[in-house]
């Protein structure tokens, strides 16, 4: 083996650790809680010294921020896997968002959680600004194509993030009714309740007809 391919075989070995490393530390945040979660746990979960773990990550707050960069990168190519000239994308848009935000509600209550952390204050402000970069063209993108509705007639014709505000609105509450040890015990069938929720999440802000 080359000198070339070594070199590529450990820089992809490196890049394995790496994602390993964050699917652990995940999940232990979200079964334990991230302020529970030490680096000495995250590297026993993926089995390596706990100095291997600041050979990827400097600080705890660059594994929250990685997590949520990622996070709204995979919305991201959401976005770029529905094609906004095609009416029949268009439509599909509300109904793919939604769904991406209530699939994991745990996931979703974490970045949450994270999110008054970090902003306010954080050693990786960099990074910070990089997660409000992918954010912004994330909202960009939905923003455009909420145009598009709007111009087709099948949206109500106010402001676009009227539509995404309320979008997240109800998506944050859905979370919350979902994490409340009171309110949840009234919601027999959850997948249904759920289902349902996400159905009026893509019918809000549907254009009503005129009387």
């Amino acid at each position: 083996m080359s000198d070339l391919q070594k070199a590529s075989q450990k820089a992809q070995e490196f890049r394995r650790r790496e994602e390993d490393i964050l699917e652990r530390a995940q999940e232990l945040f979200i079964a334990k809680g991230e302020d529970k979660v030490t680096v000495e746990m995250i590297a026993d979960a993926v089995n390596i010294g706990k100095g291997t773990i600041y050979k990827h990550f400097s600080t705890k707050d660059e594994i929250y921020l990685r997590l949520m960069i990622r996070y709204e990168e995979d919305l991201a190519r959401m976005f770029d896997r529905l094609d906004d000239s095609k009416e029949q994308d268009r439509a599909q848009l509300a109904k793919e968002y939604f769904s991406f935000r209530m699939r994991d509600p745990d996931k979703y209550a974490l970045f949450d959680r994270l999110e008054h952390k970090l902003t306010n204050q954080t050693s990786c402000p960099d990074l910070v600004a990089k997660l409000h970069e992918i954010r912004a063209s994330n909202l960009d993108k939905l923003a455009h194509v909420i145009k598009l509705r709007i111009e087709e007639g099948k949206l109500e014709d106010v402001p676009p993030y009227f539509h995404i505000f309320a979008a997240w609105a109800l998506v944050h509450g859905a979370v919350a009714l979902y994490h409340s040890k009171f309110y949840k015990e009234y919601i027999e069938d959850k997948d249904a309740f759920f289902s349902f929720l996400g159905d009026v999440g893509i019918r809000m802000g549907n254009k009503r007809k005129s009387k």
